[in-house]
């Protein structure tokens, strides 16, 4: 399968050409590079080398600090590589999510993060109630004043790190809108975010539309996607549901997506039971093909695995 190198150096250093050398004695057949600092979120290679890595594929780098800039932000790229059937490995440290021993050493990297987190959380609980007990009143004087210079600036520091995390995050939930928007209800689409396994953040209906609107004016989605929905008949939603799923993931057995259907959207069949059948869900894969809703793949989509 093919090995996907990235590489980085930060603005101040020269290029890649080691780590290049580095990625492609370790059998790497294409490489990205970016030249901006670890801790910028503008990345144009790194999202490109994401969206190239398919099921099977490895994402490559030198070490870790040239692709995460944090420990977070590399679960965060881990998982999403996970959810494609991908792994990642790294040439200078433990970590190959595609042995035991490598995704056991990420897993404990996810642990760790957590409790540093608990720890800053409670060193910050424990700063506060301390200056509190000396007389301190925490919090921004301005704030308490309620200066309205301070107000404007803290909303716009607020509003650039929500579409910071959203930038970070919207290749796990945002194909899924892309594909389903705006043929389905936003409602429907909800449900679809809310079955991906792991869990992606949490939306509601509001937040959702929310989410998308500001990517939308960041550049990093389509106009398209916030366009009214067309009634369509509960058959062709479940049809598009279903395509949906086979063309994310191709290798879903016909149980596997009628469990899906059932449990995890709560999708009521035509004659508005809540239990799918295997049957049932080849006749709206039918259906769909018939729709040319479905990828072309030149397998026989939803049977791989049946059982």
């Amino acid at each position: 399968m093919p090995i996907i190198g990235y590489a980085r150096v930060s603005t101040d250093e020269q290029d890649t050409a080691a780590q290049q050398d580095a990625l492609r004695a370790h059998g790497c057949e294409v490489i990205y590079e970016d030249k901006a600092s670890g801790a910028s979120k503008e990345r144009p290679s790194l999202a490109r080398a994401l969206e190239r890595v398919g099921k099977g594929d490895t994402l490559l780098v030198v070490r870790i600090d040239r692709l995460a800039r944090s420990l977070s932000h590399l679960l965060e790229i881990v998982e999403a590589l996970k959810a494609k059937g991908a792994y990642f490995r790294s040439i200078n440290d433990p970590i190959d999510t595609s042995s035991a021993q490598g995704m056991l050493m990420t897993q404990m990297l996810g642990a760790f993060a957590e409790f540093e987190r608990a720890l800053i959380r409670e060193r910050t609980r424990a700063g506060i109630k301390a200056a509190v007990a000396r007389g301190a009143k925490p919090g921004n004087p301005k704030m308490r004043a309620r200066d309205r210079i301070a107000i404007a600036e803290l909303r716009i520091v607020q509003q650039e790190r929500h579409l910071n995390e959203l930038i970070d995050g919207h290749r796990r939930w945002l194909p899924s809108v892309v594909r389903l928007r705006p043929h389905l209800p936003w409602s429907v689409v909800l449900r679809q975010i809310r079955a991906i396994s792991p869990p992606v953040r949490s939306f509601s209906e509001r937040t959702l539309v929310k989410a998308v609107k500001a990517l939308v004016r960041a550049g990093y989605a389509d106009p398209v996607l916030l366009e009214r929905a067309a009634r369509i008949p509960p058959d062709s939603r479940i049809a598009r549901l279903v395509a949906d799923r086979l063309n994310s993931a191709p290798q879903s057995s016909l149980r596997e997506i009628a469990s899906w259907l059932s449990r995890d959207l709560r999708e009521p069949t035509v004659r508005g039971s809540l239990s799918w059948t295997p049957e049932g869900v080849r006749r709206v894969i039918a259906q769909a093909r018939s729709l040319h809703l479905i990828a072309e793949t030149g397998a026989e989509p939803g049977e791989g695995g049946l059982r």
